[in-house]
């Protein structure tokens, strides 16, 4: 088994930054990428952003363009998402996800941290 533990979520006002971390432990895992996800009251998860391990080639959901950074520190097994210019809408449970290279979608979740963004 592959463990996730998601870290740095919080309260911030609307402008404010956040950086969440994702750190994944356990039995040796090939990794092909890692992801965020998030999940607002009442809604369905949604994509924010993921990173292509071996390339670090990023993606990210349109919402977060520009203002989001998906990083990695590969020593560490660890992912990492910078958050600028939050606005209340980022408001959400923030998931990290990794998938390995032989999968076909993400094998592995983590249990979530909360960002709240007050206006």
């Amino acid at each position: 088994q592959v463990q996730l533990v998601e870290s740095g979520g919080g309260l911030v006002q609307a402008g404010g930054s956040l950086r969440l971390s994702c750190a994944a432990s356990g039995r040796a895992f090939s990794t092909y990428r890692m992801g965020w996800f998030r999940q607002a009251p009442g809604k369905e998860r949604e994509f924010v952003a993921t990173i292509i391990w071996s390339d670090g080639n990023t993606y990210y959901a349109d919402s977060v363009k520009g203002r989001f950074t998906i990083s990695r520190d590969n020593a560490k097994n660890t992912v990492y998402l910078q958050m600028n210019s939050l606005k209340p809408e980022d408001t959400a449970v923030y998931y990290c996800a990794t998938q390995g290279i032989y999968s076909g979608t993400y094998d592995y979740w983590g249990q979530g941290t909360q960002v709240t963004v007050s206006s």
